[in-house]
């Protein structure tokens, strides 16, 4: 790793004291404090200058490997009609990441960056306007695990948002079969996302989440044919930190098969 001294807005660092766990953007510095945002994991944080270490960027992502689903797919006789997904988020650089792993995959694929506090109001418009197979509703979300309780939203940054948007999306469509919703973010109430009507949610265990974690899942969804279930824990196992950071409900794919080319 390449250490420099100086830091600024737009560098890339690690923490010492959580052992360079995560590569971090600098955003923003006010009156000494650094203000950071995952590079690949769905969190924010702040420090000080002498707990930093600049880094270099991370590499774009490389996705050939990504999903095992897309390279299931012959061509053979039959054409194929993927399912089409809305990606509503609340970070523009993280939904791009993930709009550009949806074409990569050969997923239609519609991005709307909306703030969490928001995304509840315009859901449904949005739903209506597209008529989507799956709704993904991300951004950033916190445990605050100074405040004790996890079964308390209120010690959430955004799950209540979440949840609001995922009850709003259910309130257009209550089939879990029609609409796959995927919510949440970087620790998540994982449970009471599931209660409010989402298929996948996060984090069982309250852990952070890689930006595509959501998109991994959907797009496994969105290539698998109709009539075949989608393998739950091969499903979970394809994200950054598999059934720790993403849970959900057994079903089927959404992707139509047809005959002739």
């Amino acid at each position: 790793m390449v250490i420099f001294l100086e830091i600024n807005t737009g560098d890339y660092v690690t923490r010492k004291s959580y052992n360079h766990d995560t590569i971090f953007k600098v955003i923003n510095i006010q009156n000494g404090i650094y203000y950071l945002k995952g590079a690949e994991v769905r969190l924010y944080a702040d420090s000080t200058l002498n707990d930093l270490v600049k880094c270099e960027k991370p590499r774009e992502e490389d996705f050939k490997n990504e999903n095992r689903a897309s390279k299931n797919i012959e061509k053979g006789d039959y054409f194929y009609l993927p399912a089409k997904i809305i990606h509503i988020d609340g970070d523009s650089e993280y939904l791009d990441k993930c709009l550009k792993y949806y074409k990569y995959s050969g997923v239609q694929a519609i991005g709307k960056k909306i703030k969490e506090e928001d995304m509840y109001e315009q859901v449904g418009m949005l739903l209506k306007e597209y008529k989507p197979d799956i709704l993904i509703i991300t951004g950033h979300d916190a445990y605050y695990k100074k405040k004790g309780n996890p079964n308390d939203l209120d010690n959430y940054k955004n799950t209540r948002n979440f949840i609001k948007a995922v009850k709003a999306a259910r309130n257009y469509e209550k089939s879990h079969e029609k609409l796959v919703i995927i919510a949440g973010a970087c620790q998540s109430n994982y449970e009471e996302l599931i209660k409010a009507g989402a298929n996948y949610a996060s984090s069982p265990k309250r852990v952070n989440i890689h930006a595509l974690d959501p998109a991994i899942i959907a797009v496994t969804i969105a290539l698998t044919e109709r009539n075949k279930e989608v393998n739950l824990k091969e499903t979970l196992a394809q994200t950054k930190y598999g059934k720790d950071g993403m849970g959900g409900i057994i079903g089927n794919g959404l992707m139509y098969v047809g005959y002739p080319r």
